[in-house]
């Protein structure tokens, strides 16, 4: 901290100043920090290769591959050539195709994850389906458990012969009428006569 106090109080000076009117002297620039360094000693950098006089032989560029040359490589061929950056994109391709063609590069490792067929159906068996609560209520076994049930209703109980026989009602033409259903209510009765 310098003479006139810290950061806040300086700030809470110039700030009272300027409300009455006075002015501000202007804020020297804070002096940079400069960190020391110590000196080492510089090594001395190694002297400057001399060029060759006379420059070698550079052997011939080879021809980019053709896309006959990449139709006929085999697993055992050096792949290189065909993929490097100046090699026309269809050769290139035709290269990889020939490479991956190759049956050790057609083995699955079993970590894709959408490798199965999910168009055939994988379906949960029946006795864990049946203890399903939507299967309940879908109804899913309804018919099955509904046939269950129907032949021990359908089996009726021994029957036991009708001893009453004599006893039992005939039906109403048995009895002479015609028409075996009940007259309606007032049916009789002249229509223009009230009570």
């Amino acid at each position: 901290m310098n003479e006139d106090g810290g950061f806040l109080s300086r700030w809470s000076r110039r700030k009272a100043q300027v409300r009455e009117g006075q002015d501000v002297p202007a804020e020297p620039p804070a002096a940079a920090v400069v960190p020391a360094v110590d000196a080492a000693p510089v090594a001395e950098a190694p002297p400057p290769v001399p060029a060759p006089l006379v420059a070698e032989p550079q052997p011939p560029a080879e021809p980019p591959p053709t896309l006959e040359q990449a139709r006929s490589l085999t697993p055992a061929s050096d792949f290189s050539r065909f993929v490097a950056r100046d090699v026309d994109p269809a050769v290139k391709n035709t290269a990889l195709k020939k490479l991956f063609a190759d049956p050790q590069f057609n083995v699955m490792d079993g970590l894709d994850t959408y490798i199965d067929d999910y168009g055939q159906p994988d379906p949960i068996p029946a006795s864990m389906l049946r203890k399903m609560v939507q299967s309940q209520v879908l109804g899913l076994f309804r018919d099955e458990e509904e046939a269950a049930a129907a032949p021990a209703a359908a089996t009726p109980a021994k029957e036991t012969p009708d001893e009453d026989a004599a006893v039992r009602l005939q039906p109403d033409d048995a009895a002479g009428r015609g028409d075996a259903r009940a007259p309606e209510p007032g049916a009789g009765e002249d229509p223009g006569r009230l009570g």
